[in-house]
């Protein structure tokens, strides 16, 4: 049986990252880069789509975790005959692309079989196979080259690389599969002392500089890991996720692939840096967001590649039979041609947040908004496919106004901190007038809640962020009930549904579970409002969500006890550290972004 979404542990370089299930198969890897084609894909197919399985060959139990402040995964595989650890971690980059797989025994002796099935092309072309003399595997197709270093002997089978072998207390071999383009010189396989070493003082070092969180701090911690393995390095994009094609809905067609850099998670991500004092990350992911939306305003995409691609074309992988046979498997993402009005006020409110932060100035920064502002000045008034990129007819949706007059509020203030007053006095006139539209159109006094769009009745937790942005005081009535209508509508045990549907199935939309950011906004929101052991009590709840080893999918399917979505999501752990600032200090991020706004 397919491992569930929860069962799998995330290892990275901060270039790529592979999925590792309980049971020691590597189910999931795209070599160099998050975006780039998988070459195990049993993750969206079966085992003959490629993984890399290393699992005990009789009856066993397994335990996992991660080596403290680390993204070391150890597994624990406990047999009648005895116990031996498998540690799985991919050095960061010296050069070369490595993912390393240590077996150690720890007491008595362990058998193990051994199976390595690569396929590149997510999971379609088999490669040309040679062994050579002193355990040495090399696997070619077309550019792209894999050179597993083993320590036994192997097997070729079937298309296969198989192999037994069995480690008893004490001793270790390690495993090394490293990848590079087909047409260049072999590589040199890491060496292991120095890889685990610096690996994990890579980490630890990370990780040393988060400050204390009260209870949450190893939460937050771990959180930050996964947010720094989500990120590609090279340049300071952040994915928002490791997958693509998880779906929304077992059995449904919402696939959609997240090895993107979506405009949409600047603020709350730069946020989440700064207040923790990651000015480096924060800087690297705000100068990315610079280079990326560079150009015309009227070109600027919700999100790109980890360089800042533009071209994300959408296709099917049609040989794929889809996780859980939930099909189609989509690579590239169209979406990212869509209009959504939203991304403009994400894009001010980052630049105005790191400026707030402490971030040094950067000199696209000015400009950017000078060019922006026009732009929105013209196009605020459209409809637009907004925050949950609906692909139907277009729509005034509440958030996407709500963040347009974010993007003239923001730049009011910067225009005043600046001293051009009479550029400060025309920004609140826009801002303003998109106030009252939004008050008059979107919030619906039969209802006491603002509402998902313009003459809707349809609820929306997007909506929330009406207080988070400072668009509305904490304490307005109108603010007030539509948090309450909100957990009264879309709470379902426990956790926030992204927004009310027509299709209603045992008190849930049909297979779609919670979408987890949106919990974390009502932790937000109750927190700002005053109500803090209600915001504590939802935030423990979604603690319990995350897996054993602390990670968090896009969605929750809490009649399953399932994660759903792509995994693990940046946004989710984004929205627990956020959280977790916001309840254990004074002033949390969600009170600072809401007291940016100008008078």
């Amino acid at each position: 049986m397919k491992a569930r979404i929860e069962d799998y542990a995330l290892i990275g370089d901060c270039e790529t990252a592979a999925l590792v299930s309980r049971e020691g198969s590597i189910d999931w890897l795209c070599f160099p880069r998050f975006d780039s084609p998988a070459c195990f894909a049993a993750l969206l197919g079966n085992e003959e789509n490629g993984r890399w399985s290393i699992s005990p060959s009789q009856k066993y139990r397994s335990e996992r975790r991660y080596q403290k402040d680390t993204l070391i995964l150890e597994t624990t595989f406990e047999t009648e005959t005895g116990v031996a650890v498998v540690r799985d971690f991919m050095p960061l980059r010296d050069g070369v692309n490595d993912l390393v797989r240590i077996v150690e025994g720890i007491s008595g002796h362990v058998a193990f079989d051994f199976e390595l099935v690569i396929r590149f092309d997510y999971g379609r072309t088999v490669p040309w196979v040679t062994q050579t003399k002193g355990g040495t595997l090399t696997a070619i197709a077309g550019p792209d080259m894999l050179v597993l270093t083993s320590p036994i002997e192997l097997e070729g089978e079937d298309l296969k690389t198989k192999a037994s072998f069995e480690v008893s207390a004490g001793h270790q071999l390690a495993f090394t599969l490293t990848y590079c383009p087909s047409h260049l010189k072999m590589p040199t396989a890491a060496k292991i002392e120095n890889a685990i070493r610096e690996t994990t003082t890579f980490w630890e070092d990370f990780v040393a500089k988060c400050p204390d969180v009260g209870e949450w701090t190893e939460q937050v911690k771990r959180s930050l890991i996964t947010l720094k393995a989500l990120t590609f390095m090279p340049t300071g994009g952040i994915v928002a996720a490791a997958t693509t094609s998880l779906p929304e809905q077992l059995g449904g067609t919402r696939n959609w692939d997240y090895r993107y850099c979506w405009l949409r998670d600047a603020t709350l991500t730069l946020m989440a840096f700064m207040k923790l004092g990651y000015y480096d990350e924060a800087a690297a992911w705000r100068n990315w967001l610079l280079r990326a939306v560079a150009g015309s305003p009227h070109q600027m995409q919700i999100m790109y590649g980890v360089a800042g691609e533009r071209n994300l074309m959408e296709w099917e992988a049609t040989w794929l039979e889809g996780y859980r046979d939930s099909t189609p498997v989509r690579i590239g993402n169209a979406a990212a041609e869509q209009f959504q009005l939203d991304v403009y006020g994400e894009v001010a409110d980052a630049m105005t947040q790191a400026i707030r932060g402490g971030l040094p100035p950067h000199p696209r920064g000015k400009s950017l908004n000078s060019a922006l502002i026009p732009f929105l000045s013209k196009v605020w008034r459209d409809p637009d496919e907004g925050i949950w990129e609906v692909r139907g007819d277009r729509q005034h949706f509440t958030y996407s106004k709500v963040m347009a007059w974010v993007a003239f509020d923001r730049a009011c203030w910067m225009a005043t901190e600046a001293g051009d007053l009479q550029a400060a006095k025309e920004l609140r006139a826009t801002a303003d007038e998109i106030h009252r539209e939004v008050c008059e159109k979107a919030y619906d006094k039969t209802i006491g809640s603002f509402v998902q769009a313009y003459g809707s009745k349809t609820l929306d937790a997007s909506v929330l962020h009406i207080g988070l942005v400072g668009f509305l005081p904490e304490d307005d009535p109108r603010y007030l009930g539509t948090v309450a209508a909100i957990e009264n509508r879309l709470m379902r045990d426990g956790l926030v549904l992204r927004y009310e549907t027509t299709e209603v199935e045992d008190g849930l939309p049909p297979g779609e579970g919670a979408f987890l950011a949106c919990s974390f906004w009502l932790v937000d929101a109750l927190s700002l409002i005053g109500r803090q052991e209600d915001a504590k009590t939802l935030f423990e709840r979604l603690l319990r969500v995350c897996n054993d080893v602390g990670l968090l999918s896009e969605e929750y399917d809490s009649h399953q006890e399932a994660m759903l979505g792509n995994f693990p999501q940046a946004f989710s752990h984004v929205g627990l550290i956020n959280s977790a600032l916001n309840l254990a200090r004074r002033k949390g991020p969600a009170d600072e972004r809401s007291e940016t706004q100008t008078s």
